[in-house]
């Protein structure tokens, strides 16, 4: 299996990466990735300016030959699934991601993780949440696949997780079966803070082929596949 996009990576400016704009650019083709998305961390996390986000315009579409996306990994700041980031900036954005961060929200019950990831899944501005399977912030993962499913989202499964976020593999394990049985389209990222590590997927693939995960349900797998994900924000946003 073959993953070209990587839809979650962190340049200098969330404050504990180590790699510029350009230097992620440079780095992915030789890693096999044509797109990555630009996912710095929301302003809850490391104060970055709101301003930050709406000015990614000035970014060029495409890089070095990398398609760029233009995105944020946006913390949910309480337990109604809340962000970081007000809707006008976040309207601005090519891709958004929703997540629990331990820095901007201290872990509490399965119940009160669930109703956040299920209520960030419902907010038409959010195109996926962040490593779910974190088991810090544990989940009803069923109840989250199917709000997923209902909401036309997808569901991301995190490669840095297995490394810094033990104990995920069981939840992301039941996250890809529970997409695979309901359908549920899932985007793959590396979670990069420095640029060698765009299109790390060891961990991701070996799962998949574990678990039988069907190519037409990863995103990640062709550029054009991920672009009309991304047409689907346009659409409801419209």
């Amino acid at each position: 299996m073959k993953i070209v996009v990587d839809s979650h990576t962190h340049t200098i400016s969330s404050g504990h990466a180590y790699s510029t704009v350009q230097e992620m650019a440079r780095e992915a083709p030789l890693n096999g990735i044509e797109m990555i998305a630009l996912t710095d961390h929301g302003p809850a996390l490391h104060n970055i300016p709101p301003f930050h986000f709406t000015n990614m315009r000035v970014i060029p579409p495409v890089l070095y030959g990398t398609a760029i996306v233009k995105g944020i990994e946006a913390n949910i700041i309480d337990y109604e699934g809340n962000l970081d980031l007000e809707d006008k900036y976040l309207k601005r954005l090519d891709f958004v991601i929703a997540s629990l961060h331990d820095i901007c929200i201290m872990p509490s019950t399965v119940e009160e993780h669930t109703n956040a990831i299920v209520n960030a899944l419902k907010n038409p501005l959010v195109d996926t949440v962040g490593h779910p399977g974190n088991p810090q912030f544990q989940v009803d993962i069923e109840k989250v696949v199917k709000t997923a499913k209902e909401a036309g989202k997808a569901i991301e499964i995190n490669n840095h997780s297995f490394v810094v976020r033990r104990g995920s593999e069981d939840n992301c394990r039941e996250f890809v079966m529970k997409c695979k049985q309901y359908g549920v389209k899932v985007v793959c990222g590396s979670d990069a803070h420095i640029s060698f590590d765009i299109g790390k997927f060891d961990k991701i693939k070996a799962l998949f082929e574990e678990c039988g995960m069907p190519e037409e349900l990863i995103l990640n797998t062709s550029v054009e596949r991920f672009g009309q994900y991304l047409k689907l924000r346009k659409d409801r946003l419209k």
